[in-house]
């Protein structure tokens, strides 16, 4: 009687060994990885047209829509301007509750005033930034995971284009990568993802 009463106890005692292995498991699969950063999180640094250096540190603290272009586009950027600061009037949101933030992709032709000019005709609170040298703009596209290059009709053309990624990257209040609103995307499906990570 006493073996089977210890071969019953040792039953139920691996059997509450397997019920937490399991449970263990189920929180390593489920639980949500960490964000970071931006997208990718890596680091940058970047000249502000509000005075300053920006950082990936400095994504924190506010909700922001972030795009990438460069002031010669002559269609994406300027429609996406547009639609991002006409989604934050929409949702009758002020700068201080949702950012929204220009990177120039063509540091080459695009200057400090060049670009605080361009962001301030369609809202004066939009932040721009430009990077120092082509090395800070690879760094904060690599942080978002953008790709851009020069399209020269012949070598030197100061007309050029520039074909970058149209995305605009929802960032949480956290500083962390939360989605993003494809070029021409229905404007009532790009309303409800700004306001889910606001009110999120």
């Amino acid at each position: 009687m006493a073996t089977k009463s210890l071969r019953n106890f040792r039953i139920v005692l691996w059997a509450l060994v397997a019920v937490v292995a399991i449970g263990a498991t189920a929180m390593v699969i489920f639980r949500p990885p960490a964000r970071p950063l931006g997208v990718t999180g890596q680091e940058f640094a970047l000249n502000s047209t509000k005075g300053g250096a920006f950082t990936q540190d400095n994504l924190r603290g506010v909700p922001s829509l972030v795009f990438f272009g460069f002031t010669f586009c002559p269609d994406v950027c300027p429609t996406t301007l547009a639609e991002t600061t006409a989604i934050r009037a929409e949702l009758g949101l002020t700068a201080e509750q949702l950012r929204i933030i220009f990177v120039s992709v063509d540091p080459e032709r695009d200057t400090l005033d060049m670009v605080k000019g361009y962001v301030e005709g369609f809202d004066p609170s939009i932040i721009g930034l430009v990077g120092s040298s082509l090395e800070q703009t690879e760094n904060a596209k690599k942080a978002f995971g953008v790709f851009s290059e020069k399209v020269e009709s012949e070598p030197g053309d100061p007309y050029y284009l520039v074909n970058h990624t149209a995305l605009t990257f929802l960032v949480d209040k956290d500083g962390s990568f939360d989605g993003t609103i494809a070029y021409e995307e229905a404007h009532d499906t790009a309303v409800a993802k700004v306001k889910r990570m606001v009110e999120g």
